[in-house]
């Protein structure tokens, strides 16, 4: 994507005179700091002339900061009220004397996003053996303990009467997703444009569509949609190689929350992301999310795909990119189900990203899901379709497919299930309950996580709680009662097993809330946490008022921010609550992105402990 130049315009507040004029307004007087993230730095390293940013601002701020900038000849080309941000193009030169100044908080780069968050020039992961040809079939929804067609069992939710938000390339129109397209903008040329075409000129958005909402009309339901039902409201913010810009993704945010009761929404897909630049409170793109949490909606978010160094398949943790960052995003990576209905060959996907994140150190994925080699909706004339053709296919009846693999296909799978449980809810709520409350964003995490699956030989780094179970997870969505006051028993009796592919599942039966692994009477009784949309994390202490059943101690928390120095080199502490890291492991090396390639020793570190 292409720089647009700054107009070199002569100007009183040329160069160093911008602290005078920044600080001509009483609102610029108080001195401060703030950070200046390292994709601002290295370009003003590299010599960059002039920058794209998103300039986060205090309170009362950014009519007086826009006015300055302006002054100076900088291009302000948007406003961000949701997140107190503005979007423009400086002078690199100004960067230091802008980050000065008391009224400005943090000077983030308008930074590429891309879908999956492939760093550019690299295809996304092909099928392993090319199959132009070859017919497919699917096992996506019985492995999720889903009917494989879903009119085949009315009581099993489809989705009904659920808006999901799918901010991606675009959709291709097709019977797939007939009378089902609630609204299309276009932000790839900044304000959003409403349109009555809805297109996709690259193929992903297309793909995340059918992954959660595909009807099956065009394969005979073989290719049906985790939530075939669902509503799709599309917002294009990936041009036809499937790069955007952070400040088109967090418009459509922004449009999304502040649109939220007409456009009938209720949950995000954001199957795309950046490198992390900052840490997550200070990162636009993850604040927008958080917000977008807050207002009521539940946000998914892929974890990113950089999982295996190129060059010699290494597994590496500490790849999760943005916004996956986010505290309360569900952030999904990519399940191999090797084609199969069975659980007991998954393995999770070398590519997919692991946790823990950078800079905050926070627990991530949260979840994982199928992703690897899914087959869904696709455009003959995209970008994708073209560029793969190892990767084509076929229905039964002949119309084409696409496989594609990532955590992009992981989060839309997600973004299905969510669909569900909130459609089961819902259903329960008005047949059993009355005015009961909906389901909170951190109620439905808390749901996917203690029904998820968990898979054999993978750390919490790896995937999160467990596989997303959609059985599970729609019995536990039925049996919450969510008109019973904080403090008091919501959940009636639920057995924690689900039945797949005629054998029987354990849940995880625990919910990753921080740093901690809460397990037991967990998700029993009504709480704070539940009823509330705070950050996922936060207020996790003694004599909070969280009511979690058992006392918590310091001693059960997984701490890692004292004892991780982030900087240019990762050093790992001597000792990590209490355990020795082995002194013989691999030395732990930081590549390309930040990423720790080679062993981290799991097992002398706690993520294992359990609060019961």
């Amino acid at each position: 994507m292409g720089t647009r130049m700054l107009p070199r315009i002569a100007s009183a507040c040329a160069g160093a005179l911008l602290a005078l004029c920044l600080s001509a307004t009483s609102v610029f007087a108080a001195p401060g700091h703030v950070r200046v993230d390292r994709a601002v730095r290295a370009a003003v390293a590299a010599g960059a002339p002039f920058q794209r940013v998103i300039i986060t601002v205090n309170a009362g701020c950014r009519t007086s900061v826009r006015s300055a900038l302006e002054r100076h000849g900088d291009v302000v080309d948007a406003e961000f009220p949701l997140i107190g941000a503005i979007g423009a193009e400086i002078h690199s030169r100004d960067v230091e004397t802008l980050a000065a100044n008391g009224c400005v908080r943090v000077i983030s780069a308008d930074a590429d996003v891309r879908a999956s968050a492939l760093p550019s020039g690299r295809a996304y992961p092909p099928s392993p053996e090319p199959c132009p040809s070859q017919t497919l079939i699917s096992t996506l929804r019985d492995t999720l303990g889903l009917p494989h067609l879903a009119q085949s069992a009315p009581s099993v939710p489809t989705g009904r009467g659920v808006g999901v938000a799918i901010v991606d390339s675009g959709i291709s129109p097709s019977d797939d997703f007939a009378g089902r397209i609630s609204v299309f903008y276009d932000f790839t040329r900044g304000t959003g444009r409403k349109t009555s075409h809805p297109y996709d000129d690259f193929g992903h958005g297309t793909h995340i569509a059918g992954l959660i909402g595909s009807s099956g009309e065009l394969s005979q339901g073989e290719f049906q949609g985790v939530a075939p039902g669902a509503r799709l409201a599309v917002f294009k913010v990936l041009d036809k190689t499937g790069a955007g810009r952070t400040s088109d993704v967090i418009r459509a945010i922004e449009f999304i929350v502040a649109n939220r009761a007409a456009l009938d929404v209720h949950v995000i897909n954001l199957s795309l992301g950046h490198p992390i630049f900052a840490p997550a409170a200070e990162d636009p793109l993850v604040r927008a999310v958080e917000q977008a949490t807050a207002a009521g909606l539940v946000v998914v978010a892929s974890a990113g795909n950089f999982g295996q160094k190129e060059s010699d398949g290494t597994v590496g943790y500490a790849g999760i990119t943005s916004p996956g960052n986010a505290p309360s995003a569900i952030t999904v990576g990519a399940v191999m189900t090797k084609d199969t209905i069975s659980r007991l060959d998954d393995e999770v996907a070398p590519y997919s990203s692991r946790g823990p994140t950078w800079y905050d150190a926070r627990v991530k994925p949260d979840l994982v899901a199928p992703g690897h080699r899914l087959a869904s909706d696709t455009n003959l004339s995209s970008y994708l379709y073209d560029a793969l053709q190892q990767n084509r296919g076929r229905t039964l009846t002949g119309e084409p497919l696409l496989l594609l693999s990532g955590s992009s296909m992981a989060a839309a799978v997600t973004s299905g299930v969510v669909a569900l449980a909130l459609q089961a809810h819902e259903e329960s709520r008005a047949g059993r309950w009355g005015a009961a409350p909906a389901l909170t964003p951190n109620l439905v995490k808390g749901i996917l996580q203690y029904s998820a699956i968990t898979i054999d030989g993978a750390d919490y780094l790896t995937q999160g709680a467990g596989q997303v179970n959609a059985d599970g997870a729609v019995a536990l969505a039925r049996a919450i009662d969510t008109s019973r006051p904080i403090g008091a028993a919501w959940l009636g009796a639920i057995v924690p097993l689900s039945g797949i592919g005629g054998a029987s599942y354990s849940w995880a039966g625990h919910v990753i809330y921080g740093d901690t692994v809460l397990a037991g009477d967990v998700l029993a009784a009504n709480n704070i946490v539940w009823s509330t949309n705070i950050v996922w994390g936060s207020a996790l202490r003694e004599g909070d008022n969280i009511v979690w059943g058992t006392a918590l101690r310091e001693a059960d928390n997984i701490v890692w921010g004292t004892n991780i120095v982030w900087g240019a080199n990762i050093v790992w502490s001597t000792r990590v609550i209490g355990q020795r890291i082995d002194a013989s492991a691999p030395t732990n090396i930081v590549w390309g992105a930040d990423i720790v390639w080679g062993t981290l020793e799991l097992d002398n570190i706690v993520w294992g402990t359990v609060v019961r």
